[in-house]
């Protein structure tokens, strides 16, 4: 594990920022971001994650110890410490992580009476130098001011979706809230697409749910579909993204599958 990143050559281009959103928890967003950035780095990529969720578990997931989280995403949206200098290197090359602590909880009550408490996140992002391709943030699991925070910084919004019941009832709300955020607030965040998690083959309402999602959102929707995979659930408590841990796994080869298809979508895809 290596200190604050001080230094890096730039490319006089601004990162591209992905904001990874789900009001529901469990549904592999967490899992998305980590594994997502792990194959973006192996392609070259220069990739931050910034963990915006105080259950920190991108953090932990990326091997970041409790006790190299001293400055975090808190202090960044909080004390406006500059963002570069909350960002660690993870053990993974090209992959750092601005790490989060059950300090942000607080954060959600605190920027309600900051100015300008939308655009805190953006302004940080902002400032940083251009030695990162992609700006990955994880999102906490509702649609209160740290995820609007995300959605008014980003880009692009990338949703992972539970092959379940209710997904398409929780994905019309998410929908509403990025069209609220493009109305008021960035009007140039796009949806960059949605990817259909824990797909299990065995179960008919998978199928019917794919179905579904794909018939409402057509082409937003990636072919690669993450399947339920006991490798991408043993991974997190190794520390290390599931492409790390089992590279053959059919988890992991999924990710980096849509690594693939979120390159080809952004227009990056090096021949």
């Amino acid at each position: 594990m290596h200190n604050a990143i001080l230094g890096s050559e730039t490319t006089g281009r601004r990162s591209r920022i992905l904001a990874v959103v789900n009001q529901k928890g469990g549904v592999g967003k967490t899992t998305t971001t980590i594994n997502l950035a792990t194959a973006l780095a192996a392609c070259e990529k220069r990739v931050l994650v910034v963990d915006l969720d105080p259950q920190g578990n991108a953090s932990t997931g990326l091997g970041i110890s409790r006790m190299a989280r001293a400055v975090d995403a808190y202090a960044v949206l909080v004390d406006r410490v500059p963002m570069i200098g909350a960002a660690i290197e993870t053990g993974i090359p090209r992959l750092s992580i601005v790490p989060s602590s059950l300090e942000l909880t607080g954060a959600e009550i605190e920027l309600v009476t900051m100015e300008k408490r939308e655009f805190r996140l953006r302004g940080a992002l902002e400032e940083l130098p251009d030695q990162f391709d992609y700006v990955l943030i994880d999102c906490p699991p509702s649609l209160g001011l740290l995820t609007l925070n995300a959605l008014v910084a980003a880009d692009a919004v990338l949703v992972p979706l539970q092959c379940e019941f209710y997904a398409l009832e929780g994905l019309s709300q998410l929908m509403r809230t990025v069209e609220r955020v493009q109305r008021h607030l960035n009007p140039s965040l796009a949806i960059q697409g949605v990817v259909l998690t824990m797909y299990d083959k065995r179960n008919n309402l998978c199928d019917q749910v794919a179905a579904d999602v794909r018939d409402h959102l057509g082409d937003k929707v990636y072919k690669t579909v993450i399947p339920r995979n006991v490798r991408v659930s043993e991974a997190p408590s190794h520390g290390k993204p599931v492409i790390v841990y089992d590279m053959r796994s059919t988890g992991a080869q999924a990710y980096i599958h849509l690594a693939g298809e979120v390159l080809r979508r952004e227009g990056r895809l090096v021949a």
